[in-house]
């Protein structure tokens, strides 16, 4: 209570108390004049009176809250205490955020960090892409509307459904599959749902063609973006349905399924889908998340020969939509707007580890080549990592910074040293060269055989280790569970497939084998210029 508030509270106490002093003696009087002249009205003037003072006294009251008081009296005796000794009020506890308040912040700083990711993309048009997403994300985050999505195979009734819902007829519907080609969105109103309410309808999945495909790829992308989706079924599931709702529900995706077109089946045959439908879903959705509808009932031909079109039969879908919508409707916007965020990230950081991959490839590409010429120019009896290891110290650097990893020399020398001494003790060394001895001993003179496998041979053990370190600084400088041996071991599996290896050493005899052979060819003698006819 505030000392103006105290006062206003206090004066009207003092003014109440005197007016009932008054109000005793003035009403004695006033009944006896009254009555002295009309015995019938003074009754009714008192009662007018004592009317007028109640309804006073209970609008007094009322703006004193009554019931407020004791909490206001301690308010005022706290206030009173920190005026005399100058202490500043307490800051009231602020409430814990609830878990959608805190999903929100997550999605934000989610938002964030791709925007922080953006910057290191060198493509514009993917860079654009995802600055683009984050935006629409950010603005349905603040716009805070709940998206329903239907989502099936095609002609199972999607449209159908959306029409039903809307009340009216706002897609093309037709027997044939295919029917809607585009995500189509609409407002949707629904019962007891404060919130703006949008449902979209999706081309079919399962299609075949090339259209097909492509609306396949849009339908599953607009059903990731779905508050709530609706999956829509017109009888047992298959398999090739049963897999895509799987992967949704697997990321997160609240959904209901819809059986629809139920009043083409007998009562028996309905039941008996009905509650198949629950079985094989019982671990994924509960089962009032699986609900009978008919959308578009089929026309029934009246014994006079009329036909009557039968109204579509969707109210325990509906109920279900408002009553999951009123309890999740909160923590489903949140959910998903993290989901997308999330999403969009780990797009992003794709785009950044493909980039730096190709930059890595290239480094690579550079160093075995330049490793195989430092071997061509001075052959070693027996191929050994050792010899190269400066060539791949400086690869290594290389590679970290592309992956934002500055290394020292000395700690690049000390891989290098570490993979070539790995690849030593695994016998990749040794099969490495009996690879190139067989697929170079039928594409070169024997002349330069040995000088050639040696200079090849490193090329060929440098890609190893250089891919082998991409895969290192992939991973946060860390070579998994398996440790460098089995980094290497997979690495050598990839490389000596006969596909790869055929490009190689065409490769390696183009830049390597056939400079190695000028180099060594006879050159022709120079024209004597002492002979009479020169």
């Amino acid at each position: 209570m505030t000392l103006t508030r105290f006062i206003v509270v206090l004066t009207g106490l003092c003014v109440i108390l005197a007016l009932v002093l008054w109000l005793v003696s003035a009403l004695q009087q006033l009944y006896w004049q009254v009555s002295w002249t009309a015995p019938f009205l003074g009754p009714v003037v008192v009662l007018l009176t004592l009317a007028l003072l109640g309804a006073l006294l209970v609008a007094f009251f009322r703006y004193v809250r009554p019931l407020d008081w004791p909490q206001d009296w301690r308010s005022l005796w706290q206030v009173t205490q920190r005026s005399i000794t100058g202490q500043t009020p307490p800051t009231p506890p602020e409430p814990n955020p609830t878990v959608s308040e805190v999903k929100t912040e997550a999605a934000g700083a989610a938002l964030e960090a791709v925007r922080a990711q953006v910057d290191l993309i060198r493509d514009r048009v993917a860079r654009q892409a995802l600055l683009d997403r984050s935006r629409e994300i950010e603005s349905s985050l603040a716009r805070g509307e709940l998206l329903l999505v239907v989502f099936g195979t095609g002609s199972a009734g999607k449209t159908s459904l959306v029409n039903a819902l809307l009340g009216r007829v706002a897609g093309t519907i037709g027997p044939t599959m295919g029917t809607t080609e585009e995500g189509e969105t609409y407002r949707l109103a629904l019962p007891e749902i404060d919130r703006a309410v949008l449902i979209t309808d999706t081309p079919g999945i399962l299609e075949a063609g090339v259209a097909g495909t492509q609306r396949d790829r849009q339908a599953r992308r607009l059903a990731a973006e779905a508050d709530l989706l609706i999956f829509v079924v017109e009888g047992d599931l298959q398999q090739s349905e049963l897999e895509p709702l799987q992967q949704l529900l697997a990321i997160g995706k609240r959904s209901l399924l819809a059986f629809n077109k139920t009043d083409r089946y007998p009562e028996a045959d309905r039941t008996a889908i009905l509650a198949k439908l629950r079985e094989r879903l019982a671990e994924q959705l509960p089962t009032a998340d699986i609900v009978p509808i008919a959308a578009r009932p089929a026309a029934v031909r009246l014994p006079n020969g009329e036909t009557l079109t039968p109204d579509p039969e969707i109210m325990p879908l509906i109920r279900r939509i408002v009553a999951v919508l009123r309890a999740e409707g909160e923590e489903l916007i949140a959910d998903n707007m993290l989901l997308q965020a999330q999403r969009l990230s780990d797009r992003a950081r794709q785009l950044i580890d493909a980039q730096r991959r190709r930059q890595a490839e290239a480094v690579v590409d550079r160093y075995q080549w330049l490793g195989a010429g430092a071997v061509a120019v001075t052959p070693i009896p027996v191929v050994d990592l050792l010899a190269t290891a400066a060539v791949n110290a400086q690869m290594i650097l290389e590679l970290g910074k592309v992956y934002g990893c500055n290394l020292s020399g000395d700690r690049a020398q000390e891989l290098a040293l570490s993979l070539a001494k790995t690849m030593t003790g695994l016998g990749i060394v040794k099969g490495a060269m009996g690879i190139l001895t067989t697929a170079l001993q039928v594409n070169i003179a024997t002349a330069i055989i040995s000088r050639a496998i040696q200079a090849v041979t490193a090329a060929y053990l440098t890609r190893i280790a250089g891919r082998s370190f991409i895969e290192y600084f992939r991973h946060d400088q860390d070579w998994g569970d398996g440790g460098i041996s089995e980094v290497v071991k997979k690495q050598f599996q990839l490389e000596q497939r006969d596909q790869f290896v055929k490009r190689f050493v065409q490769q390696a005899i183009a830049k390597v084998v056939q400079p190695i052979a000028q180099e060594t060819a006879p050159q022709p003698k120079p024209p004597d210029r002492t002979s009479p006819n020169s």
